[in-house]
């Protein structure tokens, strides 16, 4: 690393995505520091500024003359880089990075990384759209031992400010879907579409990373030697300035990463800490709540269409009896099974919210079930009560795993 004043450019590294330990000669450079934080940037004049600023006030107070902030800019044409490095003078602690030819969000916080001087390397955006306030708290998670802090819209504290119902969904989609093809790393966090988060350096130092597009954290965990991850609540703040870098082509790389990720990396590694970190408590009930709703579905289905009674179409007492039952596994998982979350957003909306969710969850369940069932039967057992018992207990892990992740968790703020 070349730094020939404090208001120089930092060289950008070269060759593979590799985070090192700290060498001897990284030290004579330049003092090491406790915290690294790497602010990625692309077209963000009208913003930066602040954002040093706040940053530096929130970091003063917490680490003084212990961090250090590196902007990582790719060539912006508003010049952002520019403005970044006429800020060095008043802000020591500030680096500052252009980049010419590479591009993406993923890949510029790795450089930024590859030339941080921190025991703890972080990210956060350069929009302000990310509470800096709340990198005390992560910050204090690390020094109580974890190897990861993430800051998460889906815990206690978390929420989005202002979303359309599109985006909700779009995210809210993006995750069920991670949870399907990379369950043994979206599964270890309630928010893995963050990008606010920070990691102890030798939980990554040594391994090569290959992220798509702007979600790293997916990267991180995938690849890293990452033990303990604490969370910590954050609301996503609208942003005020620039504009938004979102578009239709963040969710086909997110995908793109899904994949990768999934056929390069061996999840057997994460087995034995799922199996530990599962909640067996809140199955089991969740499970005496699904037997219960068996017996309502049965006698709904027999009051709706037995001749005797009402005499109704079967097809129809059947989606009847169905919705009833889902409508009963739903009352008693949110006052038992998940009590102590929904005692924390009990105003009806909330609640309403936390049904439709529920629903669409196990209608997938449903069909789920249903493929299950016939693909167990066709091709390996044949015996259709056995493969219903399977098809049962795929879609009652299926229903609990993504409830647990998507229905029953924090997400609305005031």
């Amino acid at each position: 690393m070349n730094v020939n004043s404090s208001s120089a450019l930092l060289t950008v590294p070269t060759g593979a995505l590799q985070i090192s330990d700290l060498s001897p000669a990284d030290v004579e450079t330049k003092a090491e520091v406790y915290f690294s934080l790497v602010i990625p940037t692309y077209k963000e004049r009208d913003n930066i500024q602040n954002v040093v600023r706040v940053l530096t006030q929130t970091l003063d107070e917490y680490i003084p003359e212990d961090y250090e902030l590196i902007i990582v800019d790719d060539d912006s044409p508003d010049l952002t880089w520019e403005l970044a490095q006429s800020l060095t003078h008043e802000y020591p602690q500030l680096r500052v990075m252009r980049r010419q030819g590479e591009r993406g969000l993923s890949s510029a916080v790795i450089r930024g990384w590859q030339v941080a001087r921190g025991q703890v390397l972080g990210v956060i955006d350069g929009d302000l759209q990310h509470p800096p306030e709340v990198l005390t708290q992560l910050l204090s998670q690390i020094s109580q031992g974890a190897d990861m802090a993430v800051a998460s819209r889906h815990v206690d504290g978390g929420g989005v400010s202002r979303w359309s119902a599109i985006r909700r969904f779009l995210s809210r989609g993006a995750q069920v879907l991670g949870l399907i093809i990379l369950p043994g790393v979206l599964g270890r966090v309630s928010d893995p579409m963050s990008g606010y988060f920070m990691v102890r350096r030798s939980s990554i130092a040594g391994a090569i990373l290959n992220p798509v597009g702007y979600k790293i954290l997916l990267e991180v965990i995938g690849r890293g030697k990452i033990q303990k991850i604490a969370e910590v609540g954050y609301v996503f703040c609208e942003r005020k300035e620039g504009e938004s870098k979102v578009t239709w082509k963040q969710y086909v790389e997110y995908i793109h990463h899904l994949i990768r990720l999934r056929l390069s990396t061996g999840r057997l590694k994460h087995v034995n800490q799922l199996v530990a970190n599962f909640p067996v408590g809140r199955f089991l009930r969740f499970g005496l709540v699904g037997l219960s709703g068996v017996f309502v579905d049965m006698a709904v289905l027999y009051l709706l269409s037995d001749p005797s009674t009402l005499g109704l179409p079967l097809t129809r007492s059947k989606i009847i009896a169905g919705e009833i039952a889902i409508f009963n596994n739903f009352l008693w998982n949110d006052a038992w099974t998940f009590a102590d979350i929904s005692a924390r957003q009990q105003q009806w909306h909330q609640r309403l919210k936390r049904f439709l969710k529920f629903n669409a969850i196990c209608l997938a369940g449903l069909m789920l079930n249903v493929l299950v069932l016939n693909v167990v039967f066709n091709f390996l057992i044949r015996n259709r009560y056995i493969a219903n018992l399977i098809a049962i207990a795929i879609a009652t892990i299926w229903n609990f795993w993504v409830n647990l992740k998507l229905s029953w968790r924090v997400t609305d703020v005031k």
